[in-house]
């Protein structure tokens, strides 16, 4: 199996979710260990509560679009989960998510910057390639979930509510000219995604180049990183 083989596989089982989400029982394990004001454990925790909100709500179509919304959100998750899982270990996650654990205590960065700069790992990278999971688990096109891609969007988008609820500071607190104003406005979860849409498609239509497959993959992995290290710009 080729490295980009192994980098597209599911992180946990073969087939189909069934039963709702088991990723939010290791969300729930992995938010136990880590301090609250911790880096990893802010996105996890706005992430988590997103999911146990508007999880089950992921396919409203028919029982189809239901079975392939829920194998794309658990997919993208199980990305996450396998990072975090990683660094907690000891080992080396992916290039997207390595400049917040480095940072997850650093003092100068605010708890909104973390939850943003793991936003973007996640869209950037773990989105792309848990299309790529499903579709090799379902034995179709990137085309073919669109329309769950865009369920799955409506919970990131979610998630990115809770973070600025949650986590953007009080305009008492947060004047026009402060640098995370700019850092927040930089940012665009639409963008986002439109990229995350676009990558999975070349990386998918590369899966018979594995050479260049995994070389749009690495470079995929390393741009979501640096726009995350971007994010987590020290602001005060």
């Amino acid at each position: 199996m080729t490295q980009i083989e192994q980098s597209a596989v599911p992180a946990q089982g073969g087939g189909p979710p069934t039963g709702g989400f088991p990723v939010i029982e290791r969300m729930r394990e992995l938010r136990s260990r880590w301090p609250y004001e911790d880096g990893v454990a802010v996105f996890n925790r706005v992430y988590l509560e997103a999911l146990e909100t508007a999880g089950p709500e992921l396919g409203r179509g028919g029982p189809d679009g239901r079975e392939a919304a829920a194998l794309l959100g658990v997919r993208c998750a199980e990305r996450y989960l396998s990072a975090a899982e990683t660094a907690t270990v000891g080992g080396r996650p992916p290039e997207c998510w390595r400049p917040l654990l480095p940072c997850r205590r650093h003092p100068g960065v605010r708890p909104l910057q973390f939850a943003l700069s793991g936003l973007q790992a996640h869209v950037g990278h773990d989105l792309v390639l848990a299309v790529v999971d499903a579709c090799r688990t379902l034995g179709c096109d990137p085309p073919d979930l669109e329309g769950e891609f865009e369920r799955v969007g409506d919970l990131l988008a979610l998630l990115e509510e809770r973070i600025h609820d949650e986590l953007m500071p009080g305009p008492d607190l947060l004047e026009i000219a402060d640098p995370l104003t700019h850092l927040v406005s930089s940012w665009s979860l639409e963008r986002a995604r439109e990229a995350a849409w676009s990558a999975a498609r070349t990386l998918w239509r590369l899966r018979e180049f594995p050479p260049l497959a995994e070389e749009f993959r690495q470079r995929t992995d390393a741009g979501a990183g640096l726009v995350g290290r971007l994010l987590l710009t020290p602001c005060r």
